[in-house]
């Protein structure tokens, strides 16, 4: 895991991109990952109208209201064979089968009924272009996994702005759109809006089967898919069931710092480098910060998922503050959040209306928004230095556009983390997903049940 967690903190983050409209399909992405692209938050209607409520189509995936499979995440490195051999094609690929067997620790005969089983059923395919010459017999072929004709769709659900993705098997993004999270009167209509939104989007892809969607929220998150967020005042909202039976897709639901921690996994080449299935792997703390704050836990290639929910520390202390903190909560996420800089620079008398205002006054040289930037990144600094002393990991990610729209107060973050932990060299590096983190999250939602049992996926998406 050491070798890909490699974006050191003092490293800079290239900038990220706004979209010009609320609603943006990005496409074409290179083989790298994708684009990175700053979700603008917009303003909520001061009156929000409940969503229209709209007739369903019929689902063109299969899966009706009586039919709808919604799954629990595994959010970790599966060990089952056919598994095992897809994550080879996928980290190897074109791979031949006694290198998939000498990468995976498999045997060859399993390997071989494998990968058989994972060509019937589409999710690779044989490159007979690479075999070598004089080759004989399939097994001299190489596989690789089977891009074209499959995607999955993630949709990562936010207090002002939800993303929804389309995948292909490699976790890379194909496609992505911002919509504004629908006001509604109820959970339901919202989450109708979205499933309609997604469905729309989906269409684009005709000729493509889309085998699963998933769905990452901040928030606890229930077996069944359901969901109860404070700050979007749902308790128990049916998020898997009435996304299901709109889209029309199985569907896998996290909470969305799990996710991100999975998604660092999926990002992580050499944490997947599973020579002996049994073997533990090291460990890194998640730590995430944009309009809320959170924590994941993985270790040996498997996010840590409480039975009681994802862990708080929204209420944590947030310390000393000078301009932050106007409303002295005291607390950590009302402290940092994007929201608290925004009251935070108003308090301070400058004229803004969104945090990218606070960056780029910033950027051009205002000392107040200089200063306030710089406290919130000594805070969350306190804050990830403290909890890595609790959890005490190998590694420890920043993940959000709290790290990453900031980078000139990385630093900073990096002098607050060692000032306040009792260890003397805490390993601290910026997540590779940059600010495309929540397109990540979703997409590694949306591919963790293919990821971890491909065979039983794929009979769900039928």
């Amino acid at each position: 895991m050491t070798a890909t967690l490699d974006h050191r903190i003092a490293t800079p983050v290239r900038p990220s991109v706004r979209p010009n409209a609320p609603e943006t399909q990005r496409s074409g992405v290179r083989q790298g990952g994708p684009a990175g692209s700053r979700i603008v938050s917009p303003a909520r209607p001061a009156h929000p109208q409940p969503a229209p409520r709209q007739q369903q189509a019929p689902a063109k995936f299969g899966g009706t209201r009586a039919g709808i499979h919604v799954a629990t995440p595994q959010l970790h490195l599966s060990t089952k064979p056919a598994a095992v051999v897809l994550r080879a094609a996928r980290l190897h690929g074109p791979v031949f089968r006694d290198a998939a067997s000498a990468a995976s620790g498999l045997s060859i005969s399993t390997v071989n009924r494998q990968v058989s089983a994972l060509l019937k059923a589409g999710l690779l395919r044989e490159r007979a272009d690479l075999a070598p010459a004089g080759a004989i017999g399939r097994p001299r072929l190489p596989f690789e996994l089977n891009t074209a004709e499959y995607l999955t769709v993630g949709i990562h659900i936010g207090l002002k702005v939800t993303s929804i993705t389309t995948h292909d098997l490699f976790h890379r993004v194909v496609g992505a759109i911002q919509i504004p999270t629908p006001a509604a009167d109820t959970p339901e209509q919202t989450l109708t809006s979205i499933g309609l939104s997604a469905k729309r989007f989906l269409s684009r892809w005709q000729n493509k089967r889309v085998l699963w969607a998933g769905v990452a929220l901040a928030g606890r998150v229930d077996n069944g898919g359901r969901v109860s967020h404070s700050r979007l005042n749902w308790q128990s909202a049916p998020v898997g069931e009435v996304l299901a039976s709109v889209i029309g897709l199985p569907i896998s639901v996290a909470s969305h710092v799990e996710a991100m921690a999975a998604a660092e996994l999926l990002l992580n080449p050499q944490a997947e480098l599973l020579v002996d299935p049994g073997q533990e792997g090291g460990s890194f703390v998640y730590f995430y910060a944009r309009e809320t704050v959170g924590i994941a836990f993985t270790v040996g290639g498997s996010v840590y998922t409480p039975t009681a929910g994802p862990p708080e520390i929204g209420h944590f202390p947030a310390g000393r503050t000078e301009l932050l903190d106007p409303h002295r909560t005291g607390r950590l996420e009302p402290t940092v959040s994007d929201t608290g800089v925004v009251d935070a620079a108003i308090a301070a008398g400058l004229t803004i209306e969104t945090v990218e205002d606070v960056h780029q006054l910033a950027a051009a040289g205002n000392d107040v928004a200089r200063a306030i930037l710089t406290e919130r990144a000594e805070v969350l600094g306190r804050a990830v230095g403290l909890i890595s002393d609790i959890f005490n990991p190998d590694h420890v990610v920043l993940g959000g556009q709290a790290f990453t729209d900031a980078p000139s107060t990385l630093p900073v973050v990096a002098r607050a983390v060692r000032e306040t932990s009792v260890s003397e060299r805490r390993d601290v590096r910026v997540s590779r997903s940059g600010a495309t983190v929540q397109q990540q999250a979703a997409g590694a939602v949306s591919l963790d049940a293919i990821y971890s049992d491909p065979i039983e996926a794929l009979s769900r998406s039928l």
